[in-house]
């Protein structure tokens, strides 16, 4: 909004140019937010990929940083017309800035909305959908005087202004995901997952409630399990962990720790081994399904070292049964991973330090849904739905 209300004075002071050039640089902004915006249903594949909006934000930044970069110094020449600034130096570079904004721009408003349609009880939708309009048209507002004020008061030029917004605009973003940082762990799984797979989810988003508590089961093929699901799912999923995962380091430092942590991820730990830990984890299991959110277990209890599905384990009836005494009954979501067998995070070599490459790059994985089953259930009746789900694709 601030760029497009700074357009017109840019084109004039800083390009030299007039209508035609102001109009160049709208046409080349509106194609590349319309492209962002068309890209997003691709990249998210039909679920609102909120993981998109960090990208969105640091890439409108890095565009608008390098903007100012574009001509430093250079000075205007008046009147010049649409053929000579085509064939300037710096012109194609200063058209691919306006487009990228434009186009992160997509990426970095699109889920937003869609979010916030996705997630608004829809008796509540017109009013937030009203409120939200009022909010933008204030900011639009207040970027025209923010520029105003820039440059009247502080004698800023345009692309100083433009440089202080990329500036303000990342340490906005950086502040926003440390206290949400849903947003900047979808971005990882998206981003970790559509590299290294070629991601398939059949009946998943359908089958997770739009609100309220759900446990997901799902078998445990490899290490990435919890990455695959969270890119699968379009609401965020606490899931429970062993608490040795919480330790592996990286070149002597615990990244992992702080990942799981920032995704509210439950350590556990097995009864004989610390019964203390793994009644903190029921407690924590149990107030995360209280507070209506959704908790993602591998019933198996480790991985898989044969790529068959180990015996499901009796947590899972403790968690229900003990919902179930509190009044308020949580639905399960039985979830199924398939092609995992073969990747390089799985013990299919029966080491845990040994990576194999997957056979193909960018191999086909899926994720398989099944309905929720909103009544009384067993731990053998999951496991059967679990392995029917997976089917012979290991």
């Amino acid at each position: 909004t601030a760029l497009t209300a700074q357009l017109p004075l840019y084109a004039e002071v800083n390009l030299g140019g007039g209508s035609t050039l102001f109009l160049l640089a709208l046409g080349v902004f509106s194609v590349g937010t319309g492209i962002g915006s068309l890209l997003c249903e691709k990249l998210s594949g039909r679920t609102v990929e909120i993981g998109l909006v960090p990208l969105g934000a640091f890439g409108i930044s890095a565009c608008a940083l390098d903007l100012y970069f574009a001509r430093p110094g250079a000075a205007p020449v008046p009147g010049l017309s649409l053929a000579a600034f085509l064939h300037a130096p710096g012109s194609l570079r200063i058209l691919a800035d306006l487009a990228g904004i434009g186009l992160f721009g997509g990426f970095f408003l699109v889920p937003l909305f869609a979010l916030v349609q996705a997630r608004t009880p829809k008796a509540e939708l017109s009013r937030v959908i009203a409120g939200n309009n009022i909010l933008n048209a204030l900011f639009i507002v207040a970027a025209a005087l923010s520029g105003v004020a820039a440059q009247q008061l502080l004698h800023w030029t345009i692309p100083q202004f433009l440089l202080a917004l990329a500036i303000a605009n990342a340490g906005v973003a950086i502040y926003i995901f440390t206290l949400v940082p849903e947003f900047l762990m979808r971005f990882l799984s998206w981003l970790l997952v559509r590299s290294l797979y070629r991601l398939r989810v059949h009946g998943v988003e359908a089958r997770i409630p739009d609100e309220g508590p759900a446990l997901i089961v799902c078998n445990h093929v490899s290490y990435m399990d919890a990455l695959i699901l969270s890119a699968s799912i379009p609401r965020p999923v606490r899931f429970v962990m062993y608490y040795r995962i919480f330790d592996i380091k990286f070149f002597g430092i615990r990244v992992l720790r702080w990942i799981f942590r920032t995704a509210k991820a439950i350590p556990i730990a097995g009864a004989r081994e610390d019964p203390a830990l793994m009644q903190r984890a029921f407690d924590a299991i149990d107030a995360a399904l209280a507070e209506g959110g959704l908790v993602g277990i591998f019933p198996e209890g480790a991985l898989t070292k044969d790529g068959d599905i180990a015996p499901f384990k009796s947590g899972v009836e403790r968690i229900l049964e003990r919902a179930r005494e509190a009044g308020r009954p949580v639905p399960v979501v039985p979830l199924a991973l398939r092609g995992m067998w073969a990747s390089m995070w799985s013990r299919r070599d029966d080491r845990m330090g040994r990576l194999r490459v997957p056979r193909r790059f960018r191999a086909h994985v899926e994720v398989v849904g099944a309905e929720a089953i909103t009544g009384p259930t067993t731990t053998e009746a999951l496991e059967a739905q679990v392995r029917a789900l997976r089917g012979n694709a290991a």
